[in-house]
């Protein structure tokens, strides 16, 4: 089947399995219910407007209870303003310009705020995301277009497989401050490769540090896009290039803001631009004449019509002026950027839209759906992609689709396409090599080296760095919880184990030096479980600013001194569900820096080769214990 097609059809796939379960979240049930689900903010209360570009209100609201529901509100999502008076009739739709905590933007396609958003509670729900994947299947057919043509696309055909990307070999290597001799190759390569260079980077090796370095000595030259799947990923970077003294103009609104991330921002550098103190004062203008403009009652006369007419010709008017002054203002900050940043669907914002680049950077590459880097790869002469496809791969919402090929990342691809255009980053700078020794093995064919500052550090100086403490025929049994699954057995006895062990640790540490822990477990359910028992455990009250309890997947990139991880699976079926993606797995055991302990049911989880294996690893490195041995003390 032809690259391209076969990509479209499983796009067409995951957009309606994502379509379905946005429909089912949303189909016959209550605002309460969808609000529960993260998809309304209600009620909301009215902050101000505003007049924006073209003929958009932009409307600032900001919710004032349910603070603490997590929500899928996100800077260029699709969302509606609502009014509960007639559900029907009362809705106008907009995008999410701006969110930040309890507060966003939304601009509506209207001039004014209509009646009916004087009557009744008011809410703000997210809409079916259309728009990113209408951008991927553009993106996927201009580059079947480029795919078949003779002369050009050039970097297509390269990705596709059809040409071997080339390298200048003139080049001298360059020395670098700051990396070691396989980070300075890694960035060398990328400077010589002409279309594709590739930083496989496993967990602590200072890929993060690498692509900044390589970026920096591009755009030295020329001005570069990078990008990234993820607004916490994008956000990273534009903070790490900005700290490295470049220019850099974050396109999009990130979801986690730091004093030094805002002024990155296109909407706080718009603001601050010399010329946006006259755009106000237009705005205020046009702003006056369209209120004076609806002092005029419904049954006036010629003369009062003709002036209610001209007051909003002029309103306009002002408008267009206003509208021209800020497209140059946007213009003049997007030329004068060294880095533009955004995410992969950021990338066809209308400010870059236009863009050609010589350079693209992809960061996360590994947890990028294909389609979506079609997108700033269009833009590209040459790209780099960087990650690690042996930890978390994209979230894919069609599992038949999956099954097709669609969770088989670009970056996957390219590295067993063409091994001379990767470099593999092998030195690692954040586990003790005992936990390093098995992911290594599995993962990256033993190539992993713990840099000696880490080699051997412990937690405790009597204690085994990997452990795996076996809780079969204990009677600790899996529990279904909705669509998730718990173990409440075993979540009390993590917390008893921990409660010991952090006794163990105050007695040689002080309050400075006290080591960060995280309890992380792959079930929601079982997370919310543990957070429970934390509360009551108070020996550990003190302790409650060293310890995070999350999912896996939001420790990817991070780091901790001890990790704890609850495997929650025990039944006699031997089913250990998403537990057989072992990809996730890597990350959860790379995690940790001096202590990893992981506590399951051998039983249950020795039936997948992965999990026989990482037992059979911790008897050989002194760690493998039994729940009993616990029980005893």
């Amino acid at each position: 089947m032809d690259y391209f097609k076969k990509l479209t059809d499983l796009l067409k796939m995951e957009r309606e399995a994502d379509k379905e379960a946005y429909l089912k979240q949303t189909a016959n049930s209550s605002v309460a219910e969808r609000r529960a689900a993260g998809l309304v903010w209600y009620p909301i209360s009215i902050m101000g407007t505003e007049p924006s570009r073209g003929d958009y209100l932009t409307v600032s609201v900001e919710r004032p209870s349910h603070q603490d529901i997590t929500h899928q509100l996100r800077f260029g999502a699709q969302a509606v303003l609502f009014s509960n008076h007639n559900t029907q009739t009362d809705r106008v739709e907009g995008i999410i310009s701006y969110q930040y905590n309890n507060q966003l933007k939304i601009n509506i396609y209207t001039d004014e705020l209509p009646d009916w958003s004087k009557n009744g509670k008011l809410g703000v729900e997210l809409l079916f995301d259309d728009n990113t994947y209408d951008d991927m299947f553009v993106a996927l057919k201009t580059a079947e277009f480029l795919y078949k043509t003779e002369k050009e696309g050039n970097i297509v055909k390269v990705l596709t497989g059809l040409k071997a990307p080339t390298f200048n070999k003139t080049l001298v290597s360059k020395t670098f401050d700051g990396l070691n001799h396989i980070q300075q190759s890694a960035v060398n390569n990328i400077l010589a490769a002409n279309e594709l260079a590739i930083i496989h980077g496993p967990p602590g090796t200072g890929k993060t540090t690498t692509l900044v370095k390589a970026i920096g000595q591009i755009a030295a030259i020329e001005q570069v896009l990078v990008v990234a799947p993820s607004n916490a990923a994008v956000d990273l970077l534009s903070e790490k290039l900005s700290k490295d003294g470049l220019r850099v103009l974050r396109i999009g609104n990130p979801v986690r803001i730091s004093d030094s991330l805002t002024e990155l921002t296109l909407d706080y550098q718009t603001n601050m631009h010399p010329y946006m103190k006259e755009c106000k004062k237009l705005k205020k203008q046009a702003s006056e004449y369209k209120n004076l403009a609806h002092k005029y009652k419904r049954s006036f006369g010629k003369a009062e019509r003709d002036q209610r007419k001209a007051l909003f010709d002029e309103a306009h008017k002002i408008m267009k002026e206003v509208s021209k002054a800020e497209e140059f203002v946007v213009n003049d900050l997007v030329e004068k950027a060294q880095v533009i940043t955004a995410t992969l669907a950021g990338s066809n914002h209308y400010t870059i839209k236009h863009l050609k680049f010589n350079t693209v950077f992809i960061d996360e590459a590994g947890q990028a759906l294909e389609p979506a880097c079609w997108i700033p790869i269009l833009k590209a002469q040459k790209v780099v992609l960087t990650g690690d496809h042996c930890q978390l791969p994209p979230t894919i919402k069609s599992k038949d689709a999956g099954k097709l090929g669609f969770n088989d990342t670009l970056l996957e691809k390219c590295v067993l396409l063409y091994p001379e255009a990767v470099t593999l980053l092998n030195l690692q700078y954040r586990m003790n090599s005992s936990i390093m020794e098995y992911p290594s093995k599995v993962f990256y064919n033993s190539t992993l080296t713990a840099h000696p500052t880490v080699a051997n550090r412990l937690l405790l100086e009597d204690n085994t760095p990997f452990t795996f403490i076996d809780t079969a025929g204990s009677g600790y049994q899996e529990k279904l919880e909705g669509t998730s699954t718990t173990n409440p057995d075993e979540a009390v006895f993590l917390f008893n184990y921990l409660n010991k062990l952090v006794e163990k640790i105050k007695s040689g540490s002080s309050e400075a030096d006290f080591p960060t822990i995280a309890v992380i477990s792959p079930y929601r359910e079982q997370i919310r479980l543990l957070k429970e028992q934390l509360v009551n455990t108070p020996d550990l009250k003190e302790f409650e600013p060293y310890i995070s309890i999350n999912t896996i997947d939001s420790f990817q990139g991070q780091e901790r001194d001890l990790v704890v991880i609850s495997l929650v699976r025990s039944n006699s079926n031997g089913d250990i569900g998403f537990l057989a993606d072992i990809r996730r797995m890597n990350v959860a055991i790379t995690r940790a820096k001096k202590k990893l302990v992981l506590i399951g049911d051998s039983a249950t989880l020795g039936k997948l080769t992965f999990y026989e294996g990482l037992i059979t690893y911790a008897e050989s490195v002194n760690g493998y214990k039994s729940v009993w041995e616990f029980m005893e003390k």
